[in-house]
């Protein structure tokens, strides 16, 4: 495993994210690159997406991390976004990714304090967050999808450990955007154990 991200996995906090980050941004385009006009309408493990609203979500989620990481009301975002032709997904994705690893690039953004859905955090909690959001949306992708790229597992492990530290409790409530956590396999991979732990299941297992 990574040196980096297995450290990460303990000190997270210390840890400079944005290398995980970009590891994540890569990962995501892999995939999206991969989607096709017959797979837009089909089904995700995350129940209430499609997969072309899926891909909405996930630039509009890239834009909102962006703008916290310029500095700026990344709430007033709206996560999802409008007017992106069928073709256009992954030309929508990488030039969010452009914005969002610039807006990252200055180090005092990992200290600054920043507003995300959760609260007020320094800006490396906050973009650890948006490593498992990320990470876990580019696995929900893939599934439905048939799961054409190989997903690397130590951005798994990065993400399960910002998901435990974010949702510790196995329980979710309706304010909580993810379901209760499901049981799964002690010996599943990292990606089956994210995926419980967010409270989805493969396509193949009935989610």
């Amino acid at each position: 495993m990574n040196t980096h991200l297995t450290e990460a996995r303990h000190t997270a906090p210390a840890v400079d994210p944005r290398p995980v980050y970009a590891r994540a941004t890569a990962q995501a385009a892999a995939v999206i690159a991969a989607v096709r006009p017959e797979h837009l309408t089909g089904p995700t493990p995350c129940a209430e997406f499609d997969v072309r609203t899926l891909l909405s979500h996930t630039v509009g989620g890239t834009l909102r991390i962006a703008v916290i990481g310029e500095g700026g009301d990344g709430l007033a975002v709206r996560p999802f976004v409008d007017g992106v032709t069928d073709d256009a997904w992954p030309r929508a994705y990488a030039e969010a990714r452009t914005r969002v690893l610039a807006a990252w690039e200055p180090d005092e953004r990992l200290t600054a304090p920043v507003r995300v859905p959760w609260g007020e955090v320094p800006g490396h909690a906050g973009l650890s967050g948006y490593v498992m959001e990320l990470v876990a949306h580019t696995w929900d992708l893939n599934e439905a999808l048939g799961r054409p790229v190989e997903l690397d597992g130590d951005l798994a492990e990065f993400a399960l450990f910002a998901a435990h530290r974010a949702l510790p409790d196995p329980e979710r409530d309706e304010n909580t955007p993810f379901a209760a956590a499901r049981d799964v396999a002690e010996d599943a991979d990292a990606y089956a154990r994210l995926a419980a732990w967010l409270g989805r299941a493969p396509l193949a297992a009935g989610a």
